[in-house]
């Protein structure tokens, strides 16, 4: 059975993005990003990935799950409507359209729940949910690992790592904890 898994950077207050989907307070240079590119290969735009010369192939994930607010963060500056070009790509929204150039992404108003265990039974490498913290919030029983970069800086506000859910407590078990000269922290846990 294939995993899910929650890949992202985040604060040390909580938050994967600012209030406007700001994410340009995350360190993007340091000594961390070339163990996480080569862990997490494949995690990082197709454009972005070529014009810097990262490969994208062998990648833990084939296919990438994202709500619509974390896909229409590449939109207006970056034009990006078809961003992860070497994966499939999945974005949840209940209100877009899919803009032009997107001809490479599914965009769909199914149960992300009932989506995503359909994608776990399917042949193939891991899912990667990249995004946002209320699609995080929705999927939370179904994520088997999260992979945290822990960025040392407070944001004070935005997009929480999980969006608002019930009180429900669960258990994970610590994988992995690398912690890098520039302050990023990677956090990995399997669920107990």
């Amino acid at each position: 059975m294939r995993e899910l898994t929650y890949y992202v950077a985040v604060s040390l207050d909580g938050y994967i993005a600012g209030p406007g989907g700001e994410f340009d307070a995350f360190l993007a240079e340091g000594d961390h990003m070339g163990l996480l590119w080569e862990r997490f290969r494949g995690t990082a735009p197709t454009a972005l990935a070529r014009a810097v010369g990262l490969e994208v192939e062998d990648s833990p994930f084939d296919t990438v799950v994202m709500g619509w607010n974390t896909y229409g963060v590449g939109l207006p500056d970056h034009h990006l409507a078809d961003p992860y070009q070497h994966l499939r790509q999945i974005v949840f929204t209940r209100s877009h359209e899919a803009p032009s150039g997107s001809d490479g992404v599914t965009f769909t108003d199914a149960d992300p729940v009932e989506r995503v265990r359909a994608l776990k039974q399917e042949e193939g490498r891991g899912i990667w949910l990249c995004g946002g913290g209320a699609l995080a919030a929705e999927l939370a029983d179904e994520i088997d690992r999260l992979a945290l970069k822990i960025n040392p800086v407070l944001l004070g506000g935005g997009v929480p790592l999980f969006g608002r859910r019930p009180y429900a407590p669960s258990a994970w078990t610590r994988a992995n904890t690398r912690a890098f000269e520039s302050g990023v922290v990677l956090a990995e846990y399997t669920r107990s």
